[in-house]
């Protein structure tokens, strides 16, 4: 039987990246909405990331990232940063720490 599609949720920060990539928000939307059917489809990071996953797309200027969590017993996968792929694994380390932080994740 089927499960119901996961729920994909933004961080206020991770809202804030994609109205910096403003022109690409509609693609990366549906980038992210790949995750409702498939939220393991990003691939699994390691050390201070662990439980952490990373969904890679393309944008016009190269390689992104959306880095986000999922929270199997809410079906939730909460996208907290969405950037270029330069830099963005220490930025996710910073960010994830500050949710774990306030027990979000």
């Amino acid at each position: 039987m089927a499960h119901d599609p996961f729920d994909v949720r933004l961080t206020r920060q991770a809202e804030k990246d994609i109205r910096d990539l403003r022109p690409w928000a509609d693609r990366i939307l549906r980038a992210l909405q790949s995750l409702k059917q498939d939220p393991g489809r990003g691939h699994a990071l390691r050390r201070s990331l662990a439980g952490v996953r990373s969904l890679e797309f393309s944008l016009p200027g190269g390689a992104h990232r959306a880095i986000y969590v999922v929270i199997e017993d809410e079906r939730v996968c909460l996208v907290f940063l969405v950037g270029a792929h330069e830099g963005i694994y220490e930025r996710a380390e910073r960010r994830v720490q500050a949710l774990r932080h306030q027990g979000t994740v």
